[in-house]
């Protein structure tokens, strides 16, 4: 009887074990990132147009995700999203773009400098939480954040910057950006070998059907033939390294499509994005999801997954993991405030099957005259058609003046939002009820956009710099340095005297080193460094 007693003890304690390793393993993560993508180009929406089979793999592999969606539909407010799990608008980061890392003067022609907006109170970039747990993050390489981004975030940011380089076993969130499906390679890419037929690609009924518009898109479908490639370049060595099988893969776009009224637009075909994820052991694989997910949620979701508590600031959800939100959400807000040289604002939400846009200035038409997408072939055919008054009635809508106050479609009967329902008697209620509700959250959110830009700035930077951070105090206890900041808000990070990288300070540094230290916070200047010999 001792003996039966013994064994099952021992079995218990093996289980035990076991479960407790299971749970202390930490997941790696990688992002893989395609710059300016809607889903309807991608054959697991639907669409045969090209074989994509490096992502339809992944698709089988992991779940596809039917309903998620970027806050802005333009990549530096919306990676502004991404990385701190908060709304642009909330952020001061709702304008492309604040911050110009290239541009001191950024907007010349309306006044807009370069700025890093004071973004609010304990507001960090979501990658220094993960590498405060051990975690080696790495980002290859655009950042493109709206804000000036933080020392203390990446062990690498750069071409070059790959989860091997990592120590032996260290878990890693790695982030790759793809930037061959990007705006520009419509027009960079137009001389190269088409990889598909014009002649037999599908085009939405919100462009003509002619040559120019279907040689681009011809373009765009190419691209994802490109990216496909790179994208399993990723993957291939994931499995080479024996990696694959228990990585958290997520495969997203940045917004919508690269063209006209996709990008920079609040119709689904600017917001809405493809997003594949695959979980570790290829958890609930094949299938789809319906929950509304939008860029906000990404932070937090990455954070629970690595079995970390999303900070409360954050206003996204986490949708999986450990510290998985009880309730799914019920609406997408998205935003469009300044574009380049051009402003327009408006404001959108996405609740069961209806889309509601309020547009605050109704003299200026959709069609705004941003210099950047000019360059378009598309869009420089579009502009002769309208001006030619040879665009079909549904094509032109996007062009006319003035714009309607507010905009309702049934997304299920009215896919590409043709059809404005805001004055229909049968759709009143719902008309009032997202009017409300967008009030409401213009409130909650402390949406930003009603104030001009140049007053935020003024407001932001009485004396036209940023406010710079105090030094930092320090003290030796028995050859032990603590380092402390007067703002709590801010992040200590420090480093070897003669390394370049900064490292999250989290306790006392040994003294027989000489390190430096300093201050950091988003929209501010980091403070000045502290050596320690």
């Amino acid at each position: 009887m001792k003996f039966y007693c013994y064994l099952i003890g021992v079995i218990f304690f093996i289980i035990s074990c076991k479960k407790e390793n299971s749970k202390s393993i930490t997941p790696n993560i990688v992002w893989l990132v395609a710059e300016d993508q809607s889903p309807e180009f991608f054959p697991m929406y639907g669409n045969p147009t090209v074989e994509l089979p490096y992502l339809t793999s992944l698709s089988n592999d992991g779940i596809v995700y039917t309903n998620a969606y970027s806050p802005v539909p333009v990549c530096a407010p919306a990676r502004s999203a991404l990385i701190t799990g908060l709304y642009p608008s909330t952020l001061g980061t709702h304008n492309m773009r604040t911050y110009n890392a290239y541009k001191k003067e950024n907007e010349p022609s309306i006044g807009i400098p370069s700025y890093s907006p004071p973004v609010p109170k304990g507001v960090k970039m979501f990658p220094q939480y993960l590498r405060s747990k051990g975690y080696y993050t790495t980002n290859n390489q655009k950042e493109d954040y709206n804000f000036k981004k933080t020392d203390g975030v990446w062990d690498e940011s750069s071409s070059k910057a790959h989860w091997r380089n990592r120590k032996s076993n260290q878990p890693f969130f790695a982030v790759f950006n793809f930037g061959i499906t990007h705006e520009s390679q419509i027009w960079r890419q137009g001389d190269q070998p088409l990889l598909v037929d014009p002649e037999k690609i599908p085009v939405p009924p919100i462009f003509p059907n002619n040559i120019k518009v279907r040689k681009d898109l011809a373009v765009n479908y190419s691209n994802l033939i490109r990216l496909d490639k790179k994208i399993g370049e990723i993957i291939e060595q994931l499995k080479s390294d024996g990696l694959y099988e228990n990585t958290i893969i997520f495969f997203y776009g940045d917004h919508g499509g690269p063209f006209p009224r996709y990008k920079r637009a609040l119709y689904e075909t600017g917001i809405k994005v493809p997003l594949i994820i695959k979980f570790a052991k290829q958890e609930n694989a094949g299938t789809r999801n319906d929950d509304l997910i939008s860029f906000i949620d990404y932070a937090p979701s990455v954070l629970s997954l690595a079995e970390i508590k999303p900070p409360s600031v954050m206003q996204g959800k986490a949708q999986f993991g450990y510290y998985k939100a009880k309730e799914k959400s019920d609406f997408i807000f998205a935003t469009s405030d300044r574009y380049d040289e051009q402003v327009d604002r408006l404001r959108a939400l996405r609740y069961k099957k209806f889309k509601y846009i309020r547009n605050f200035n109704t003299n200026i038409s959709n069609a705004i005259p941003v210099s950047y997408r000019e360059q378009m072939p598309m869009m420089q055919n579009l502009n002769q058609l309208w001006e030619a008054k040879k665009l079909e009635a549904h094509v032109a809508l996007w062009f006319k003046t003035p714009k309607p106050l507010e905009e309702l479609y049934s997304l299920e009967h009215d896919p590409y939002e043709l059809k404005n329902l805001a004055n229909k008697v049968e759709f009143q209620d719902t008309l009032n009820f997202l009017r409300d509700r967008m009030d409401q959250w213009i409130a909650e959110t402390q949406d930003l956009g009603e104030i001009p830009e140049k007053e935020l700035i003024n407001k932001w930077f009485p004396k036209g710099k940023p406010s710079v951070l105090s030094a930092l105090t320090n003290k030796n206890d028995a050859g032990k340095i603590s380092l402390n900041h007067s703002d709590k808000n801010a992040t200590i990070v420090w480093k070897k005297t003669q390394d370049s990288i900064w490292y999250i300070y989290s306790k006392p540094l040994d003294d027989s080193v000489s390190i430096q230290a300093k201050a950091v916070r988003i929209g501010y200047n980091d403070s000045p460094i502290t050596t320690l010999d």
